[in-house]
């Protein structure tokens, strides 16, 4: 990679590391930074507000034009600083709140994950070609918010996939949108209804994850879509601005469909409930042993 231009580091008490090349105008944002030992790797509440808070902020920016100096078309990263790119949604707030029966409290979290992956696919209202780097695991939520990108890039081995039948519930905070624009509906629904997890090199194969490059030639391929898009700059804004005519995925869609998911969350029992705690207790014990 060449030499950068950081904007920020966010330090070890926020969840961002993001690195600005505005020269070049790519926006690199690494997710689960500064992790404290133990720290799950998922969409908590500070990671949603954090991202979310930077997308507004480049967005802004870009608008403005007072951080595009070389390029036309603005490239921003969502990456990872942990093992896994990300493990879903936050299961330990989902089982509080839904033994707690507060819909208005999963609600808010929900809408707020559906504003930070919409943005990435609506390129921040700002012509910006959003990319997801996978270099680990992608589940649940984590796959919705690779899916919402415009472009997939994946390393081999990395594990991809949507596990939330396993507790009753379904992923409703985008795949099933963001599915039937790269698949046919009803494999859309097969995959979500089955659970199962795939290996990157698998969903390369279904057409879901766009580049597969070896173990640590994930940042490489970046680079080369971006090379590639710079050559096509036009070209590829105004792929953007068509496909969001023919195959538009609206914020209102995702909201309606991610009420569906919280009535359905908090219509679940106790069975699927610890089988949540279950999957908590293995995302610790993985963050331990990686800070280890």
């Amino acid at each position: 990679m060449s030499a950068v231009t950081p904007f920020h580091r966010i330090d070890s008490g926020r969840t961002l590391r993001v690195i600005e090349e505005a020269d070049r105008g790519v926006y690199w944002c690494h997710m689960h930074a500064g992790a404290a030992p133990g720290r799950r790797a998922c969409f908590s509440t500070a990671l949603v507000d954090d991202i979310i808070e930077y997308q507004r902020n480049l967005g802004d920016r870009l608008r403005l034009g007072s951080r595009m100096a070389a390029s036309s078309l603005p490239h921003v990263v969502l990456a990872s600083d942990s093992d896994a790119f990300n493990l879903g949604g936050d299961l330990e707030l989902f089982c509080r709140l839904i033994r707690s029966g507060d819909r208005d409290g999963l609600l808010t979290y929900a809408r707020q994950c559906v504003r930070g992956v919409h943005a990435f696919h609506a390129g921040l209202d700002a012509g910006v070609h959003s990319i997801a780097l996978v270099q680990g695991d992608a589940l649940g939520g984590g796959f919705e918010a690779a899916l919402s990108c415009h472009t997939i890039v994946a390393e081999e081995g990395a594990l991809m996939g949507l596990p939330e039948v396993l507790f009753d519930l379904f992923p409703g905070m985008g795949a099933y949108s963001f599915l039937c624009k790269r698949i046919t509906p009803h494999q859309a629904e097969k995959l979500m209804l089955e659970g199962n997890v795939y290996t990157s090199e698998e969903m390369h194969r279904m057409g879901l994850v766009d580049v597969l490059v070896p173990k640590g030639h994930g940042v490489e391929a970046v680079e080369d879509v971006i090379r590639a898009n710079r050559r096509i700059p036009h070209a590829r804004a105004a792929m953007h601005q068509v496909r969001a005519l023919a195959q538009a995925v609206t914020l209102d869609e995702m909201m309606r469909i991610t009420e569906i998911w919280v009535d359905t969350a908090l219509q679940l029992g106790e069975k699927s409930l610890r089988t949540m705690d279950r999957l908590v207790r293995a995302q610790s014990r993985r963050a331990n042993s990686e800070a280890a």
